[in-house]
């Protein structure tokens, strides 16, 4: 079994830890190449996939604070470096409930914007 974010033959994409930069390309790791290996490996299961991406940001965040302090990366941008990438915005789409405020969707047979308990 391959890790996660494995790269082919002789061109492994893994972090070089605890610098965070790729093995194979020198980038900041996750890089292209890796990003794209997650997403093939992880297919179907985002969930998994931002779990794991959390628990790398975590040891990270630890490893390049400790190396430099005052020149670590800061929380928005570790956000965006390894997860940011794998839960895309969707401009226009609306939560699964379909309310915009993402709240819990009508009750079967309540046509949306309508409160059950509203006189029809």
């Amino acid at each position: 079994m391959t890790a996660p974010g494995a790269g082919g033959p002789g061109r492994s994409h893994l972090p070089l830890r605890p610098l965070w930069l790729c093995r194979g390309c020198a980038a900041p790791w996750p890089c292209a190449p890796a990003k794209l290996r997650l997403a093939r490996e992880y297919a179907g299961n985002r969930v998994a996939l931002c779990l794991y991406l959390s628990s790398v940001l975590h040891d990270a965040a630890t490893d390049l604070h400790l190396l430099d302090p005052h020149g670590a990366p800061g929380p928005q941008q570790l956000f965006d470096r390894f997860i940011g990438w794998a839960t895309p915005s969707r401009p226009g789409v609306e939560p699964e409930s379909g309310r915009p405020d993402g709240g819990p969707a009508p009750a079967s047979g309540t046509p949306a914007g309508q409160d059950s308990a509203s006189p029809s």
